[in-house]
């Protein structure tokens, strides 16, 4: 697929809602070819590989461990002024999980990326989030007033080295260190065997992305093991107890984390069911049944806390901008499956503690899609993040009525 004309220019640099004929113009100045201004979907077929693996991961292209620890200090020490870069924790394999701060403003935004090994789009588009919101202009001096940003691009580093979902841990040592789970039964989100490339022998490890829970204070007890998908999770391992004391830590800095957004891949082949098109993006505000309706009474003690309005709002203000760039490559966007009850991903857990919340799923693992198009999701994403920022900054986002993110086609 030809490039997009527009993948050089951020969101704050360009007006709001372009058109279709002036990106025209802007791919003539940059002397870039236009991305076909049709439906994406009548080319996905032949593109898109539908199978589980295709050999090709494009590991190469992706930002690795030691290349994100270099940009982010490069970043810093660039803009040291106004960006901090920290290691907030290690890893089960004891590499640093490292975040990067900008802004000072009241509305304060935390994004993760790669909890997922082999979905590491997220992590290219934070880092050209970082350096948007760094810069040395008027408009990022603007937003920084606004907006805290907390961003982890890697926040399972031992995952995203293999290419794999899960971390790598075994269950023996996970009771090593917490003796209290001794012949317990392993939790059901543990894997024996993942992929590592074609390789299905590799040392086992755990969907990090279950192990939260809404009570930050938990510690592990036996008779919650091995638990379900519909159940909270433990906080046993390094990855998810770093990215839980980051929330608190900020929640005891500045009273609240306002939105928290966590960054995926889906499949390639998603069909939507309304128009036929394969899926670009999907998103989500929906985690767990509302504490306020019979449907959540198992979540009363969390009602004063949650806030569905603004999750809705803040995933309206990424729909709303990926849709103004029209049959641009960008949209078709689909709400992911609705009604789940998933107390023990870091979404659930951080919407019952007040967070407006998103789940952003960007089409194709590395094992089912590679690197193509890469270019084209990377910018999709940070897009969607900036018009987030964006939103937080000027107050727009709270103009929304959240009753319209029910509007977004589902999947």
């Amino acid at each position: 697929m030809a490039p997009d004309p527009l993948s050089r220019l951020g969101r704050f640099d360009r007006p709001r809602h372009r058109a279709p004929l002036a990106a025209l113009v802007v791919g003539a100045v940059l002397g870039t070819s236009m991305i076909a201004l049709a439906s994406p979907a009548a080319a996905q077929p032949g593109q898109a590989n539908c199978s589980t693996d295709t050999g090709d991961t494009g590991g190469r292209s992706w930002t690795d461990y030691a290349e994100l620890d270099r940009e982010l200090h490069a970043l810093e020490r660039r803009r040291g002024d106004v960006l901090e870069v920290e290691s907030i924790g290690t890893s089960h394999q004891g590499r640093d999980i490292w975040s990067a701060r900008v802004g000072t403003g009241p509305q304060t935004l935390l994004i993760t990326s790669e909890i997922h090994g082999n979905e590491k789009t997220g992590t290219e588009a934070l880092l050209k989030l970082l350096n948007t919101m760094s810069a040395n202009t008027p408009q990022a001096e603007r937003l920084r007033e606004e907006v805290t940003l907390v961003a982890v691009p890697k926040m399972n580093p031992d995952a995203a080295e293999l290419d794999r979902r899960g971390n790598d841990r075994s269950w023996d040592e996970v009771v090593a260190d917490f003796p209290q789970l001794e012949g317990s039964e392993p939790a059901w989100n543990y894997y024996d065997t993942q992929l590592q490339g074609d390789d299905y022998s590799a040392r086992p490890g755990f969907d990090v992305n279950r192990d939260f829970n809404p009570d930050l204070s938990y510690t592990p007890d036996p008779a919650d093991l091995p638990g379900s998908s519909d159940q909270p999770g433990w906080f046993l391992h390094p990855e998810s107890q770093t990215i839980r004391d980051l929330y608190m830590d900020l929640t005891e800095e500045r009273g609240e984390v306002d939105v928290f957004i966590d960054l995926h891949h889906q499949g390639p082949c998603y069909l939507d069911d309304e128009n036929g098109d394969w899926v670009n993006l999907s998103i989500s505000a929906d985690f767990v049944p509302n504490p306020n309706t019979p449907e959540g009474a198992k979540y009363a003690e969390y009602a004063d806390r949650y806030d569905f309005d603004l999750s809705r709002q803040v995933n309206l203000a990424l729909y709303d901008e990926l849709n103004s760039y029209g049959n641009s490559g960008f949209d078709n966007i689909t709400l992911y499956q609705q009604n789940l009850d998933l107390p023990g991903t870091a979404l659930g857990s951080f919407a019952l503690n007040g967070s407006g919340t998103m789940l952003v799923e960007v089409r194709g693992q590395t094992q089912s899609w590679g690197a193509r198009q890469r270019g084209q999701l990377i910018t999709t994403v940070e897009r969607g993040l900036e018009a987030v920022v964006e939103g937080l900054a000027d107050g727009t986002l709270d103009d929304a009525d959240p009753e319209r993110y029910h509007s977004i086609p589902g999947h």
